[in-house]
């Protein structure tokens, strides 16, 4: 951690920052696996709205 004072006497402490990256654009099969699992998101919100409006 990295502590300065100041001059009436307060320490502030801050974290140490990390190194840092960039995000690399997703492969295919990448792509491929977020489409699979938007489409079953998708799925799951709308058969909860349907129960929910069958329901009720």
């Amino acid at each position: 951690m990295y502590t300065t004072q100041l001059d009436n006497g307060t320490l502030n402490n801050y974290a140490v920052e990390p190194k840092m990256t960039y995000a690399e654009y997703p492969a295919v099969y990448e792509q491929r696996r977020y489409i699979v699992q938007g489409a079953i998101a998708a799925l799951f919100v709308t058969a909860t709205v349907l129960i929910s409006f069958a329901v009720s």
